[in-house]
């Protein structure tokens, strides 16, 4: 029984980051990043289609968004940690199944690449956007997993029953006795992620929100979490003030996207909000379009 209780007392490690099958090597990092994007598209198909959408809208769109996001995470990663290894080969820097991504790179390269397939297909974006935009959260709680798997993202050290085991923590200037637990920060945020997509589809049950302003609802309530969840890191980052440089961004992204709720966001009377209908031109357009293979 106190073996039980001993090893109830923390999260324990996992046994590898991914499987080996022959000559490939399956990381469990990148699956989870496949799990969230497939759960993603799913929860903003759901909300697609409840204001008027077509069908299959959001899979077509994800042919362009997931590459955008991909390339745009891994981009921003490396423009705010030039720190990384790669080992005098330029591509490793590219092994995105490592981690290495960076959420608000992910968010711009996915609009940015998204609105090319949309404005491809003839439809609307501002509804589009409202859609997606619990979405990318959904898509973050899941993939914060793949850090559990890799063994990063940890916090300070802690005794708590719920703190993670790491094997070999790489902290600056810092060693550990084996056996030493930390704060899961990649736990905390995946809850937080998931507590994120319902406020966002609160706020846009709750306000009158215009469309297409739903995304700066997520942009406020995600970096409010992501906040506390990075300064309780401890892995290597650039600090400017006492602080890491993805709490000053989740400052940064907070206060300009709650000035754009307060000052813009509030819908007036006559104008479409967030969670409306489709108008029925739009809706049309969208199944009548005989060049757009999303009509067939």
């Amino acid at each position: 029984m106190a073996v039980l209780h001993a090893y109830l007392a923390y999260i324990p490690s996992p046994p590898a980051n991914g499987i080996t099958l022959g000559p490939l090597r399956l990381h469990v990092y990148g699956l989870m990043i496949a799990i969230g994007v497939v759960a993603a598209v799913w929860l903003a198909q759901r909300r697609w289609e409840s204001i008027g959408g077509k069908p299959g809208t959001m899979a077509t769109l994800a042919v362009w968004g997931v590459p955008g996001g991909l390339i745009g995470a891994r981009l921003y990663s490396l423009a705010t940690s030039w720190q990384v290894d790669t080992q005098g080969h330029w591509y490793k820097a590219f092994e995105i199944w490592q981690g290495g991504l960076g959420i608000w790179g992910g968010v711009v390269g996915g609009v940015a690449l998204g609105a090319v397939g949309v404005r491809r297909h003839g439809l609307p974006f501002w509804p589009l956007l409202d859609s997606v935009a619990p979405a990318f959260a959904l898509a973050q709680a899941i993939g914060r997993w793949g850090n559990y798997f890799n063994q990063e993202l940890y916090g300070r050290v802690s005794g708590l029953p719920w703190a993670v085991k790491i094997d070999n923590p790489q902290v600056p200037g810092h060693s550990y006795p084996p056996g030493t637990t930390f704060q899961p920060t990649f736990l905390y945020e995946s809850l937080w992620d998931l507590a994120v997509v319902g406020i966002v589809i609160w706020i846009e049950r709750r306000f009158r929100i215009r469309r297409g302003y739903l995304l700066a609802a997520y942009a406020a309530a995600y970096t409010f979490g992501r906040f506390w969840t990075e300064y309780l890191r401890i892995d290597e980052a650039h600090h400017y003030l006492g602080l890491r440089l993805n709490d000053w961004t989740s400052i940064a992204v907070f206060v300009i996207a709650a000035a754009i709720l307060l000052i813009r966001g509030r819908a007036k009377p006559g104008e479409d909000r967030a969670g409306d209908p489709l108008p029925s031109a739009a809706t049309q357009h969208e199944h009548t379009r005989p060049e757009d293979p999303l009509t067939v």
